[in-house]
């Protein structure tokens, strides 16, 4: 099996960071040790790797880059194995899961072979670009009999949690607008943008996920209104600023707005207003200090990498991915949970090109022939 690419070409450079845990819920009750293995020495396989290295009773059993360097290094950071070949990685018996975390291209193939290998999956979005493809993925691993834990890390952050326990508990009544707001502090670069699949894949659908996480609805039908405004967008034939109308099929309605550009910091905002009141998840930066003076009150900047924002959720989302293992738990994000976005992001670019809504029926191959 011959890998050619490095597996820490996954995302645009950025500084690795590994994120300050706090609020990380450790809740499991049994003491067996779970063995885990990395596929994948880039940025967020890094993020990853330490998340586990924090956790009780896990046992990081290797990491698997075909970049020798980089792999070697992340190996020797966490003190366990290193592989050229995932293959030899999931050969190892006392491996119970894999945390998928190379380039997209490779997700479909190493989840494939890791569930026929009977491990346990954790796989960052997208599992693939092609709906056809995600539903092979599903079906091999439900008939190896693994679980498949998707990687919508912001189900895991504190502010947005809450907003969907609440939702849940009915605080708010029947739930009839959502307004999702999220902004990202620069665009990334032209080279970039033209293998990250556009706007609606890349970075709308998180976006798309929390729609359905914090209403407990399901999207029928999108709308989208954007444009690119600056040249990175453009020389990618991409948008870098839209507006997504979406019809829920609980009834609500809903808007998501992007944009690859916020001078203001890392913009992650939601709202969600029922028929007994509104639920609120604000900006979150380094400290909550509001300074109070003769100028005016000034606050702290938002956070400007997602890293920082969302590293409580990184935390968190490894720590259920190992509870999963552990307690023989459903996913709390599902392989299903996974494909809604990648439907409704081939139904927003079709909006787009074809200006006029597009219900997500329309563009579903289990649906379409």
């Amino acid at each position: 099996m011959s890998h050619a690419m490095s597996f820490v070409t996954c995302a645009f450079p950025r500084p690795i960071r590994h994120p300050r845990h706090h609020n990380v819920s450790i809740t499991r009750t049994r003491m067996e040790t779970v063995g885990v293995g990395v596929i994948g020495a880039g940025r967020i396989g890094q993020v990853h790797a330490h998340a586990l290295s924090r956790l009780p009773n896990v046992e990081l059993r290797g990491v698997a880059d075909p970049m020798e360097v980089p792999g070697r290094e992340m190996a020797h950071r966490f003190n366990t194995a290193y592989y050229t070949d995932y293959a030899e990685l999931l050969e190892d018996e006392r491996v119970r899961g894999v945390v998928i975390c190379s380039p997209t291209p490779f997700h479909a193939e190493q989840m494939m072979q890791a569930a026929r290998a009977g491990k346990h999956i954790f796989c960052e979005k997208p599992i693939s670009n092609d709906l056809i493809t995600i539903d092979r993925c599903l079906d091999v691993v439900k008939a190896s009999g693994v679980k498949l834990l998707v990687g919508f890390q912001r189900r895991f952050d504190s502010n947005f949690r809450h907003v969907h326990d609440q939702v849940r508990r009915g605080v708010i009544g029947d739930v009839r607008l959502f307004h999702i707001h999220s902004r990202d502090p620069a665009p990334p670069p032209a080279e970039y943008l033209a293998k990250s699949g556009g706007i609606f894949l890349d970075m709308c659908s998180h976006d798309y996920d929390m729609a359905r996480f914090v209403t407990g609805q399901e999207i029928e039908e999108v709308y989208v209104v954007g444009r690119a405004f600056d040249a990175e967008a453009e020389a990618a034939n991409d948008l870098d600023t839209q507006i997504t109308v979406l019809k829920m099929s609980g009834g609500a309605m809903g808007t998501i707005d992007n944009s690859r550009r916020c001078a203001y910091g890392y913009d992650q905002r939601i709202e969600v207003f029922g028929a007994k009141g509104s639920l609120q998840g604000l900006n979150k930066g380094p400290h909550t200090v509001v300074y109070g003076g003769v100028s005016g009150h000034l606050q702290p900047r938002s956070y400007d990498f997602f890293m920082d924002r969302y590293a409580e959720a990184y935390a968190n989302i490894m720590n259920a991915f190992v509870e999963m293992i552990d307690q023989d738990a459903e996913p709390p994000v599902s392989g299903v949970d996974g494909r809604v976005p990648i439907l409704a992001a081939m139904a927003a670019a079709r909006s787009v090109k074809e200006n006029r809504p597009v219900r997500l029926t329309e563009v579903d191959v289990a649906l379409v022939k």
